[in-house]
């Protein structure tokens, strides 16, 4: 039987991204996102806002992407899978914790969420990596230039001297 483990989350990070690196250098990036249902209480009438958190964790490239451009407040959209882990607490009471872990990212909304002036980035328009020490933005994208206006080809005016007399018009 076929199965399918898949999550999609869009909302906003509640905290900064935690950026962790393990000794083979790879990055292992963590964040909260908020997500929030609206409701109608049955009894009162009153309208309710759940909201739910939702641990997320970016492993390699897209980890560094997400250290480098997400902070609290961003809006993205992740697409990922569940993972269960279990493991002990401080009070040796054994816990069990699931986590999604991204496959995909997309940053939302314009750079003012991510601390820049204007226009959308993400993963697929350009927005870039860059090595984390180095801490630069990439140039805003510019509108493509409206193109030119094409000359109409110029058509020869009709000879009329070559049309017989007899033709009215």
């Amino acid at each position: 039987m076929a199965s399918v483990n898949k999550v999609i989350i869009v909302g906003n990070l509640g905290r900064d991204p935690e950026i962790r690196y393990m000794p083979s250098g790879d990055a292992i990036a963590n964040i909260a996102v908020a997500t929030s249902y609206k409701s109608k209480d049955k009894n009162t009438g009153e309208q309710k806002e759940l909201t739910e958190w939702h641990r997320i964790s970016f492993f390699g490239r897209l980890a560094e992407i997400v250290g480098q451009y997400l902070k609290k407040g961003s809006s993205v959209y992740v697409e990922g899978r569940l993972q269960t882990r279990k493991y002990t607490d401080k009070d040796g009471i054994e816990r069990y914790a699931t986590d999604v872990i991204a496959e995909n990212m997309q940053m939302l909304g314009g750079r003012a969420g991510m601390g820049g002036d204007s226009g959308g980035m993400g993963m697929d328009d350009g927005g870039g990596y860059e090595p984390q020490q180095q801490q630069q933005r990439p140039a805003p994208r510019q509108a493509p230039a409206a193109p030119a206006a094409r000359p109409q080809p110029q058509r020869p005016a009709p000879n009329f001297s070559d049309m017989d007399d007899d033709i009215p018009f």
